[in-house]
């Protein structure tokens, strides 16, 4: 079991969903989409950010919101959104703990954030600046969550030998 799951909710672009999948596949994190999506599975765009790493991903499909919560009844979800007042290195992650992002250009629906106030973060950022990229928000969120967990399995040690010259 991964121990942090990422959820989008109706994501549009395909590039950004390949760009996540391939972040969760290196991460060990499995990756939740609610419908309805802006691209089908198949698109050849989501395919290539993704590279050749779908065999390895961790993927479940909703046919909505409802959906996701009737599976899911005990989630700890933190809501990823550009409206909260709390930092997301402020909140704390569980293990299995569900990370929410909405779809690109709306994020999440206003309902849902005010259903979920208390467990609302966001990314901080400069002036007037609206949002990241949600390819690169989704990977700040994954790495915090997973630091806090002590990155669990993920390989900490550096690929190359040093050598001493």
């Amino acid at each position: 079991m991964a121990s942090v799951n990422v959820v989008l909710l109706e994501p549009e672009i395909p590039q950004n969903t390949g760009n996540i999948a391939r972040t969760c596949v290196a991460t060990h994190t499995a990756l939740h989409l609610i419908k309805p999506l802006g691209f089908e599975v198949s698109d050849r765009n989501l395919k290539r950010a993704g590279l050749d790493y779908w065999k390895y991903l961790d993927i479940k499909y909703y046919e909505n919101l409802e959906h996701f919560k009737d599976e899911n009844p005990l989630a700890v979800c933190r809501y990823f959104t550009t409206k909260a007042e709390k930092c997301y290195t402020e909140a704390y992650y569980p293990e299995n703990c569900y990370l929410f992002f909405g779809k690109e250009t709306k994020g999440l629906p206003e309902s849902l954030l005010a259903e979920n106030e208390n467990d609302c973060v966001r990314i901080p950022m400069f002036g007037e600046i609206r949002s990241l990229n949600l390819a690169n928000s989704v990977a700040v969120a994954v790495y915090e969550a997973l630091r806090q967990q002590g990155f669990g399995e993920l390989n900490k040690a550096g690929c190359f030998p040093f050598k001493d010259i």
